[in-house]
Formats: C-alpha cells, sequence, structure tokens
C-alpha cells in the first residue's frame, strides 16, 4: 500500500516562523503549533536553516517521511520586488532586501529530500487567507474575504478555486492601506500610516498601529480617565485598552466600537469590488484566549451594523462575516493549500 501524499506549508513571520502540512485531499495533517524562533537577527541562511528544522520536527511528529513531500508552500511578508525575491520589509533586516528566498529554500529543500521539491511562495496574509477559506467553506465554492487587525490590517481576496488574489505586481489585496470612509466616522482627520500614505489608511483606524493616535483623540472628551493623566509611553496606553475593555471600560469600548465601524464600512467598500460570500474576521480581538465572549460579540456586531446598509441588496441577503478559527495555523496550512492548488492533480 503506497504511503499518502503530502504538501506542507512554512510560515515565515518577522519574530516566528511555523509549520504545517495538508494531505492530498485536503485535509489538515496536525493542529499542533509547530513554530520556533525565525532568528532574522542570524542573517538568511541561519533563517533557511530554521525553516528545514521546521518541517523536519513536523514530519517526524507526524510519522511522514520526505518521500511523501509533493510540495511545499512558503508564506512570508512583503514587499518583494519580484516573485520570490524579498523588498524592503519593515520588520526584518535592511540587508535582507534583494533576498532570493524562493532560490535558497528550494535549494535547501532539495538537498534535505535528495531531490527537487516544487516550491511556490506569497504573501502571509494572503495565504492565511486560503487557510481560513478552506475551512469556512468546508468544501464549498466560495469567494471569502478575510481582514485581520492586529499590528497591522493582514487581508486576502480567496477565489472560488481557492487561490489567493496576489496582483500582477504581489501587491494585490494590500486592502489595509486604501482610504476610509472618513466622512462617515465622524470627521475624524487623517491619521498618520507607517507606509508613508497621507489619505489616512483604514489601517490606521482599525488595528494597533493607529490606536495612540485614536487614544489621543478619544481622550479629548474623557478628561477625567485614568489614561488621560497616565504619564506611561503612549503605545503603552494603547495597549492597555483591549484588557480595560474586557472589564467594561467605557473608553476602551467606544474605541473598539470606532474601530468595529471602520472595518464595517470597509468591508462593504470590498464587497463592491471582490463580492464574496464570506468575510471572516481574524486578530487578536477575537481571539478566544484574549477577549471575553460578550466584547467579541459586541465588535462583530458593530462590524456586520456598519456594513449592512451599504451593501446589494442580494449581497445582505447572502453574506456572512464570522470568525476566524484557524488562528495562528492559518498561515501555514494556507501555505500548504497553495502547494496543493500548484502541484496536487488537476
Amino acid at each position: 500500500m503506497s504511503l499518502p501524499q503530502v504538501f506542507l506549508g512554512t510560515d515565515s513571520g518577522a519574530t516566528t516562523s511555523k509549520t504545517g502540512g495538508v494531505f492530498a485531499d485536503g485535509t489538515i495533517i496536525s493542529h499542533h503549533l509547530r513554530q520556533s524562533s525565525t532568528n532574522s537577527q542570524a542573517g538568511t541562511a541561519a533563517v533557511v536553516r530554521g525553516w528545514i528544522d521546521g518541517v523536519n520536527g513536523f514530519l517526524a511528529e507526524n510519522n511522514l517521511t520526505w518521500a511523501q513531500v509533493r510540495g511545499v508552500g512558503l508564506a512570508i511578508p512583503g514587499p518583494y520586488n519580484s516573485y520570490g525575491v524579498m523588498g524592503r520589509a519593515a520588520n526584518l533586516p535592511a540587508s535582507f532586501e534583494g533576498w532570493d528566498f524562493h532560490a535558497d529554500y528550494g535549494r535547501a529543500l532539495a538537498e534535505s529530500a535528495g531531490r527537487a521539491i516544487p516550491l511556490v511562495v506569497g504573501n502571509d496574509g494572503n495565504y492565511g487567507g486560503v487557510g481560513e477559506a478552506h475551512r469556512v467553506c468546508a468544501g464549498r465554492k466560495a469567494g471569502v474575504l478575510m481582514l485581520a487587525p492586529g499590528s497591522g490590517l493582514g487581508a486576502a481576496y480567496v477565489d472560488p478555486s481557492g487561490a489567493p488574489l496576489d496582483g500582477d505586481t504581489l501587491c494585490g489585496m494590500e486592502a489595509g492601506h486604501m482610504p476610509a470612509a472618513l466622512h462617515l466616522l465622524g470627521g475624524v482627520r487623517p491619521f498618520r500610516c507607517g507606509c508613508g500614505r497621507d489619505w489616512g489608511c483604514i489601517e490606521a483606524y482599525t488595528t494597533i498601529s493607529g490606536l495612540p493616535q485614536l487614544l489621543a483623540e478619544f481622550l479629548k472628551k474623557h478628561h477625567e480617565h485614568p489614561l488621560a493623566q497616565s504619564t506611561a509611553p503612549d503605545k503603552d496606553k494603547a495597549l492597555s485598552l483591549r484588557g480595560l475593555a474586557q472589564k467594561g471600560d467605557a473608553l476602551a469600548l467606544e474605541i473598539f466600537d470606532f474601530q468595529a465601524r471602520a472595518l464595517g464600512l470597509h468591508i462593504a467598500s470590498l464587497c463592491a469590488a471582490v463580492d464574496p460570500e464570506f468575510v471572516v474576521i481574524g486578530g487578536g480581538l477575537i481571539d478566544p484566549h484574549a477577549t471575553t465572549e460578550e466584547f467579541r460579540e459586541r465588535y462583530l456586531k458593530g462590524i456586520r451594523d456598519a456594513a449592512w446598509p451599504y451593501l446589494f441588496p442580494q449581497q445582505r441577503a447572502k453574506l456572512k462575516i464570522v470568525p476566524a478559527t484557524l488562528g495562528e495555523l492559518s498561515q501555514a496550512i494556507g501555505a500548504a493549500l497553495v502547494a496543493r492548488h500548484s502541484f496536487g492533480e488537476k
């Protein structure tokens, strides 16, 4: 009897790398999170060694061999200068710019396996969307939009075939840097964004990156709040908001209600372009380990309520806005699924 064939995924984040995989039928091999330090401070060769160590460990833990591996996917932050070649990434060393990570990982995989291993690479946010789309569609064909507010706004659109929208210059679905509907958000001013744009990127109104600016705005009408008197750094005060919201703090809840409304309006705008059946919301604000059920329900309701009036009637009848379920596994699983889509039997 032949051994089952598998497709593996490596998720290389700025600080942590993870490994996952799927069988040829798309079934997830393991929900155990295998991760290790990306070790980027030690250079690109050390990063690649870590990826290979992750694959070797994953195979051993799941009683698999290199002979069963039909393809590998690598999820890694952009931007890219070209396919498989790193651009100037904000959270990686400047020396990584111009690194041909596709070639280096491909050689390392071939050396470890004793044969060439097909490799596909892509944006980590897009591949996370593939993982969540696979889960939410459960074998059905449907378009899926994923938005994951964290330090920035991860975004992906996955078409009914299961493929992410990458774009002709690999900048597809950088939806965090589209302008927010400021005229519907109480006339709030355009915030600064780390990307350099000055038109009010939606990322600045929905994620951790913009929380210090949001907090400064909201403290203007909450003069008596302890954070108004605090001498802590602005970033620390902003990072305290999620915990305060879980305790019912009025200021914190008002800020996250604002973020939910901003995200809901952005979803409506994106739905006019890609028309998905599902919108999956990821990120720390819907993490069951970090937020209460009451808070998550309030946050998702705020998103839905903001989006609904601006959807087409047929979209309101069919669109589902749901929480993500794969958590930190989504990008590694998504990378494995893209490898399956690219190299599996058609």
